[in-house]
């Protein structure tokens, strides 16, 4: 028991260094010497886990991504299905746009996000779609979700809370219209989310 815990502090020390790296330089100019020294380890200990810095940043990102989204799960609290849902993922999207992580990749090595976008889901976008779908077929259950193909419907709704997430910067700077700021594209994805889902 107490070597489990060991191992998952290890593990977490590790991609906490791996954060203040990434945060420091960017991916490109991280190392896993530069990981190693900052967590206290040997580089064998990380190479023994991680074969190079894209894989150990993978892991990372998966863990940083899905503790936003378990941040802004919706609550068992009584409010229908929807209005919860719509108001978590709203609240998501804002924190992948603010988080420090995202921002440093996007600015710095926004390659690193291709091929989650365009060839492959992630372990977190798998993640996030376990969650959609279960939320969504409880929506259709409570009545507030209309009917249709849950898993379908949970990929669509990633599709639009990721272009939410990664590109409301480029749709709302440089104009000076109050219409177009980041708060009022979140009013537009709640627009949006809400309406995709009312039976």
């Amino acid at each position: 028991m107490s070597s489990n815990r060991h191992k998952r502090t290890d593990h977490d020390t590790v991609l906490d260094a791996a954060r203040d790296s990434v945060l420091a330089v960017g991916v490109r100019r991280t190392t896993l010497t530069d990981v190693a020294r900052r967590a206290g380890v040997s580089r064998m200990t990380l190479y023994r886990r991680w074969p190079d810095v894209r894989t150990l940043v993978a892991d990372l990102m998966t863990r940083e991504w899905t503790a936003v989204a378990a941040a802004v799960a919706p609550p068992g609290d009584g409010r229908p299905v929807r209005a919860a849902m719509v108001e978590s993922l709203v609240q998501g999207a804002r924190a992948f746009r603010e988080h420090p992580l995202l921002r440093k990749i996007v600015d710095v090595d926004p390659e690193l996000l291709l091929p989650y976008l365009l060839d492959r889901r992630g372990a977190s976008q798998e993640t996030f779609l376990e969650l959609l779908e279960a939320t969504i077929r409880a929506g259709q259950r409570d009545g507030t979700i209309r009917d249709g193909h849950p898993a379908r419907q949970a990929r669509s709704v990633l599709l639009i809370v990721q272009a939410f997430a990664l590109s409301v910067r480029t749709m709302a700077t440089g104009s000076g219209d109050p219409e177009l700021t980041e708060p009022a594209f979140d009013h537009e994805l709640r627009h949006i989310l809400d309406r995709t889902l009312t039976p």
